[in-house]
């Protein structure tokens, strides 16, 4: 039989012929220019309705608002993978402000919308909302009118639109160009190198102790003597925050990050309660493996450290025919999909220069497809990569007959297909795993992950809660945040991390994001609701494929507690729910013990 050759640069000319210079892209942005100076024409001439038979009208707005944020995805999904393919292509970055124009031109008619709806009497509202023309927009008109602020007139909302714009969201850019700008000197493998802080930070899972440390230390130096800087940055952010929530009425930091991602706060509390009280397999899992290495606990440097020097390479079509057969074994849309995306090269793999380090996927809704980034150096990380970002295609690829103002689904469902795609490709790589060893190195890459979502992202999580009700009372002092860390991670880790970053509050980016607080909890309910979702699939077998596409079609157009119910039968305000997906990892953590009971590792 021959042996398939799969291309390893992607096909953009599909979605716009000729890269950046495409001809074909501008007329469409310019086409996407006029629709949205339509769009603001039709606002205009939108009376608020005060009978039910005017529901023709807004039908037609909400029809209009998809039609364009379609076209938008479209269009920043093309962007985006230009400039990832080539970082310095100048003429994409050009495109890249034009199309961010419209876009905020298009955000504030669209925010003069929910203003609108938001102001229309509560009789006539349920009157609307109730009448079967719009009953497929129903829940997101309801969320809309929701969420917008009415404790604020036009003249403020303008005001702190603008004030955002020009001191809020430019102290988020401040630090980003902070921290692209710094540069660490660290000695690799007997040579030293001016890195950047990516590089530096990616030293971490460096085969060498010595390496991992020395750039550990050199980071940690750094933060030390920038940490006044980011103090003043962090506060800044955190203080405008908190003064926009007290003049709007939000009682609490977490109210709006959990609107947003469309759940109860009993649901996040019964995930962090069962997650609380599963520390210790994980503590286990860190101790042993710092054993392993011949340390007494597990060092914050040595995390990342790969399990073994195992030199075997994995090649890309070997990879791919690896990935579909592991993906027909759940079900035949996913195996049909995935072998589209192999042959018709959805997926940019070259490992070459001037490419980003990010993995990603961009989906492309008027055409139904994805485009999957990275790139794959052979080893089984990269396998998984790949599998995590075709997991976020297919998530796009059930999306696909959903109207456009549905398609959007919140962050904490978001990680949902790609971590169930891993799940997949673990458990059928551990069935084929021929010896200790590769069984060892499966288990510390699943592992890691449950240590990441159980342990570092609830002392994030944990530093964020408490860091934010201190500044209610005034500026928190820069040593003041590095002890809240340390006592989160403490906290978190059950003790098992020693010699921690407590300046990891510089270095995490999420603290700082500006669109939104909180950016961590989602993370760990992503991973863990699909961990619970795989636990129903492995009851079922093939036949939860439809169930599970389902799934993912709906998770646009409801909350997180009624998407689960209705799909899965499944009650998430209840720690039930989580503790079968915490079953597989504490499993994991199970064999790993297990497997590493005596020094003959083979």
């Amino acid at each position: 039989m021959e042996k398939m050759v799969y291309q390893k640069v992607w096909n953009l000319d599909k979605i716009f012929l000729g890269g950046s210079n495409s001809v074909q892209f501008l007329d469409y942005v310019k086409r996407l220019e006029s629709l949205i100076y339509d769009f603001e024409r039709c606002d205009k001439s939108f009376n608020d309705p005060v009978k039910t038979n005017e529901v023709t009208n807004l039908v037609k707005l909400v029809e209009f608002i998809g039609e364009i944020r379609v076209n938008l995805s479209q269009a920043n999904s093309f962007i985006t993978c230009l400039l990832a393919q080539n970082t310095k292509d100048q003429d994409a970055a050009t495109l890249r402000g034009k199309v961010a124009q419209l876009e905020s031109h298009f955000e504030k008619e669209l925010s003069k919308v929910k203003i609108g709806l938001a102001n229309i009497k509560q009789d006539i509202w349920e009157s609307l909302v109730e009448t079967k023309e719009l009953e497929d927009y129903r829940f997101i008109l309801n969320e809309w009118r929701e969420n917008t602020d009415k404790h604020l007139s036009d003249e403020e909302q303008n005001l702190i639109s603008d004030l955002k714009a020009d001191g809020y969201h430019a102290w988020g850019h401040f630090y980003n160009a902070l921290i692209s700008n710094i540069n660490v000197n660290v000695q690799v493998d007997g040579e030293e190198k001016n890195l950047s802080v990516g590089q530096a930070i990616n030293l971490r899972a460096h085969p060498n102790e010595v390496v991992r440390k020395e750039s550990h230390n050199a980071l940690e130096s750094i933060w030390e003597e920038k940490e006044e800087l980011f103090a003043k940055i962090l506060n800044h952010i955190a203080g405008f925050r908190l003064q926009v929530h007290k003049k709007s009425g939000v009682k609490s930091v977490l109210e709006i990050p959990l609107k947003e991602n469309r759940m109860k706060e009993e649901t996040m509390n019964a995930m962090w309660s069962v997650i609380s009280k599963y520390k210790k397999p994980f503590s286990d899992y860190l101790n042993r493996k710092a054993e392993i290495m011949g340390d007494s606990s597990m060092k914050a440097y040595n995390f990342w450290a790969p399990f073994t020097n195992s030199n075997q390479k994995i090649q890309y079509d070997e990879a791919a025919e690896l990935i579909t057969e592991h993906f027909s074994q759940f079900g035949t849309e996913l195996e049909s999909f995935v072998k589209q995306a192999f042959h018709e090269a959805w997926i940019e793999a070259e490992d070459r220069a001037n490419k980003s380090a990010v993995p990603f996927c961009a989906g492309f809704p008027l055409t139904g497809e994805s485009r999957v980034f990275m790139t794959f150096g052979g080893t089984f990380l990269n396998v998984l990569t790949l599998v995590h970002e075709l997991g976020h295609a297919f998530h796009n690829y059930a999306m696909k007959s959903v109207n456009g103002v549905n398609k959007r689904y919140p962050m904490s469902i978001a990680e949902t297909a790609s971590t169930f795609s891993e799940m997949i490709v673990f458990d059928a790589a551990m069935k084929k795993a021929k010896s200790k060893e590769d069984k060892l190195i499966i288990l510390d890459e699943k592992l890691k992950r449950s240590v990441m979502n159980f342990m570092n992202i609830h002392s994030r999580f944990l530093f964020e809660q408490r860091f934010y009700e201190e500044r209610k009372e005034g500026i928190v002092s820069s040593d003041r945040l590095t002890q809240l860390m340390g006592d989160a991670i403490h906290e978190a880790y059950d003790g098992s991390l020693e010699q921690p970053s407590t300046y990891s509050w510089v270095w995490t980016p999420h603290y700082y994001i500006t669109q939104s607080p909180f950016y961590n909890f989602p993370y760990t309910f992503g991973y863990l609701f699909a961990l619970g979702i795989y636990a129903k699939a492995k009851e079922k077998g093939k036949e939860f494929e439809k169930d599970y596409l389902n799934l993912l079609r709906d998770s646009g157009s409801t909350t997180a507690e009624d998407l689960v119910m209705k799909h899965l039968g499944e009650d998430i305000t209840l720690e039930e729910f989580w503790e079968k997906g915490m079953e597989i990892c504490v499993k994991d953590s199970e064999e790993f013990l297990k497997l590493t009971s005596s020094d003959d590792i083979e």
